[in-house]
């Protein structure tokens, strides 16, 4: 779930409610997957990187998980997934595992993450506002809260 996060910078809504088939052609992991965003309506596309592959193979087996199935089922009969709320919850245990103060860190900083460094790696905020599915590059500027002038700037120098 994590590595998957990660690497999709998907919102806790439509990473909990990802099927095995969204990630899945057969027996085989996906490199790319797509979805539609159920808060736009827009459909993002996302690569799994390697481990994140690893991880949700072994993660699909262990689970016994078919195609239609979602991919992080949940334990209460009337749900097909876990809660965005049990998610939370469990993003906040990872986050103490590893020292860090979990009211500072959450769900929506997996969505960050990736996106983050991709913008401070390549500067491609055209990019990054693709790779989120935002439609206003405005809004890709106010999440990763540079400064519009700055952001600007970047956009007009890069060709795409």
């Amino acid at each position: 779930m994590f590595n998957l996060a990660i690497d999709s910078k998907l919102r806790g809504c439509d990473l909990v409610n990802l099927r095995v088939c969204d990630i899945t052609h057969g027996n085989q992991i996906l490199g790319r997957a797509m979805v539609v965003q159920r808060k736009t309506q827009r459909p993002v596309q996302f690569e799994l990187t390697e481990p994140t592959r690893t991880a949700a193979a072994a993660w699909i087996e262990k689970a016994r998980l078919n195609p239609e199935q979602c991919l992080f089922p949940s334990r209460l009969a009337d749900s097909p997934h876990v809660s965005t709320r049990q998610y939370a919850r469990i993003a906040h245990q990872w986050v103490s595992a590893i020292g860090l103060d979990s009211t500072v860190y959450g769900t929506h900083t997996m969505r960050r993450t990736k996106a983050t460094l991709i913008y401070k790696r390549t500067r491609n905020l055209p990019a990054v506002q693709l790779l989120l599915g935002h439609s206003k590059l405005e809004s890709t500027v106010r999440y990763l809260g540079i400064e519009v002038d700055d952001a600007l700037e970047i956009a007009e120098q890069t060709e795409i």
